[in-house]
């Protein structure tokens, strides 16, 4: 077991209520249950010593392969040994997507297809970030690890041999090619009853039901463009991250990964951001799946029923994934942090920020699922939304802490007035289209009052350039949405301008910085790499301005960067390492909006 792994070195595997990371040496180093952001079990990504893991592995001498079943989250790594060739497959099932809580499995089969092959298992749990004890119990059915509030529960089926180190658990197993052997891992917030014996026949199933769930599942799927697998993955790693009692989605399944490595930019990213779940579901319809961009905009019309915010305004920027507004901020100083990235922090005090741009966002995600359905708007939910444009007429002209969640003071960020420009349009567009009750003279005054003061101060003559905010001339590749969204054409000579100007400061063979910290201070220490989520964008812009060439080599590169089995992290590092939470859905999102786009000028201009 490597003490820190690459970022990108790792598989994810979930059952829609949380998600496990494995390494390309099968370690999950990385899982909290019962939910995303529960406390964790398996943590030794942030910290190898303390954290705990679960290792599966043979020894050999060339490194160990990882893939993905085609079209499925089911993971394969494969050793390669001198005796023989093992695999060990994982994933954990499908069973009930609308139970909120509950037992959740994580299954790894262990096979080998040619000669025999040893296989060594060590499982340290570490509850509650490495902070809670817990006591083994090794009993001839199965090895249990009580903790405080969670019991682990290890089921093997074949010959694996079981011994304890400390509190921790130990196995072997020597398996030829008609050998078989699992072990499966329970994890269960209120354990009342020892679980019922596994057979081969069993756990067979459970692979095969989660293979075929996966399989049915993309099938939905109505793109047929020219970038299928890649698109198909970044839609699987979507609906993992996606917990399916709210159908609300995290940003990413983990927390503390460093933007830089020994930087202490290291967010917990296991919330749902209201901007991050609105844009999905533009790619979600896109692709045809109608029910999980429902889903979201239930959980989002909840959100704006309840009015229930620390932040004090309507809606605030992210939640948990049941709705609680309460993220409080702590350092966890016990863990060293990937790589010894510290502080790795637990909750998010940005949670509390003012970011104008989510009325935006949610207004974009509620018009286009509203269009979708081609129903009209249910009353209760129209006048929520309604209340929350009257309130913006007078509170969108603020500064604020913008789309990035600065830490140095608020500013007047053109792209927040840019999404609240466009939360009015598409207001106004839904009371005309569906007849329904509003102040439209009131909401259309705001939206020309915010399009005439973003073209006169947003708008640096010098630059030739929109700019990130009104007493700045720093660029900022938020601002690759102004077309999209309908803001401006893609063919206006000022979007051609600013889209040449990012260009030559924000893109670097391809890869875009968000912004430039160093001209523009953000409040926070360190660096960091191109922002994955931006280079996409920047696909998306260049092929609605018509440059299909710039923006199919720009896409071609940028998946180049993906990792063996398709994910990609927040961030591209200087040496084209991945950095930041992994995987995250943003970047995904991002990347099934550029092929949309790029197919359909593609297609149109042939």
């Amino acid at each position: 077991m490597r003490r820190y792994p690459p970022i990108a070195d790792h598989g994810m595997v979930g059952d829609l209520q949380t998600a496990a990371l494995v390494s390309s040496d099968g370690t999950v180093d990385w899982l909290c249950a019962p939910r995303f952001d529960s406390p964790s079990v398996f943590a030794s990504l942030l910290d190898h010593d303390r954290g705990g893991h679960f290792s599966i592995w043979a020894d050999t001498p060339r490194p160990p392969i990882q893939l993905y079943l085609q079209d499925t989250a089911v993971l394969v790594t494969r050793f390669l040994a001198e005796e023989g060739v093992g695999e060990v497959v994982d994933f954990m099932p499908v069973e009930n997507p609308e139970r909120a809580a509950g037992r959740h499995r994580l299954v790894r089969m262990l096979r080998v297809t040619r000669g025999r092959v040893r296989f060594t298992l060590q499982c340290r749990p570490r509850f509650d970030y490495g902070r809670a004890g817990h006591r083994l119990d090794l009993a001839e059915d199965a090895v249990r690890f009580d903790g405080r509030a969670v019991r682990a529960t290890l089921q093997t089926v074949g010959p694996v041999i079981w011994t304890g180190e400390g509190d921790d658990a130990r196995g072997e197993v020597f398996l030829g090619p008609d050998d078989f052997a699992a072990v499966v891992l329970t994890i269960e917030d209120s354990p009342d009853a020892p679980q019922p014996p596994l057979s081969r026949a069993d756990v067979v199933t459970l692979f095969e039901q989660t293979r075929d769930f996966w399989h049915a599942w993309v099938r939905r799927s109505r793109y047929r463009g020219r970038w299928q697998d890649m698109v198909n993955r970044a839609a699987i790693t979507l609906k993992l991250l996606t917990y399916a009692p709210t159908g609300a989605p995290v940003a990413a399944p983990t927390m503390g990964l460093p933007e830089q490595i020994g930087g202490g930019r290291n967010w917990d990213y296991r919330y749902t951001w209201v901007r991050d779940g609105s844009m999905s579901v533009g790619a979600l319809l896109g692709l045809g799946y109608r029910e999980e961009a429902h889903a979201f905009r239930r959980w989002l019309g909840d959100r704006l029923k309840a009015n229930s915010t620390v932040s004090g305004e309507p809606l605030q920027i992210m939640y948990r994934i049941d709705g609680d507004p309460n993220l409080p901020e702590e350092v966890l100083d016990h863990l060293e942090g990937y790589q010894g990235s510290a502080p790795v922090r637990l909750g998010n005090g940005a949670a509390s920020q003012l970011q104008l741009d989510i009325y935006g966002e949610a207004a974009l995600a509620l018009s286009q699922a509203v269009e979708d359905a081609a129903e009209i708007p249910p009353y209760d939910g129209w006048q929520s939304l309604a209340g929350v444009l009257d309130w913006l007429v007078k509170a969108w002209d603020r500064p604020d802490e913008g789309i990035w969640e600065t830490r140095g003071g608020q500013k007047d960020f053109t792209y927040s007035r840019l999404m609240c420009w466009a939360a009015f349009d598409r207001g106004i567009r839904m009371a005309r289209d569906f007849a329904r009750p509003a102040d439209i003279a009131g909401w259309s005054a705001a939206r020309d009052d915010i399009l005439r003061q973003v073209m006169e101060r947003g708008w640096s003559p010098g630059r030739q350039a929109f700019v990130q905010h009104y007493d700045d001339v720093t660029l900022d590749a938020s601002l690759l949405l102004m077309p999209s969204v309908g803001f401006i054409a893609p063919d206006d000579p000022r979007w051609l301008s600013t889209l040449d100007a990012m260009g030559q400061e924000l893109v670097s063979d391809s890869l875009v910085y968000r912004y430039d910290p160093e001209a523009s201070p953000d409040g926070l220490r360190g660096s960091e790499g191109t922002f994955s989520l931006c280079s996409f964008l920047h696909v998306d812009a260049l092929a609605r301005a018509g440059r299909l060439g710039q923006a199919r080599y720009a896409f071609d590169k940028m998946l180049t960067y993906a990792n063996h089995g398709g994910l990609f992290a927040e961030e591209i590092g200087p040496t084209g390492e991945q950095l930041g939470n992994f995987p995250q859905a943003f970047t995904h999102l991002a990347l099934i909006t550029a092929a949309l786009s790029l197919d359909e000028q593609m297609d149109t201009a042939r």
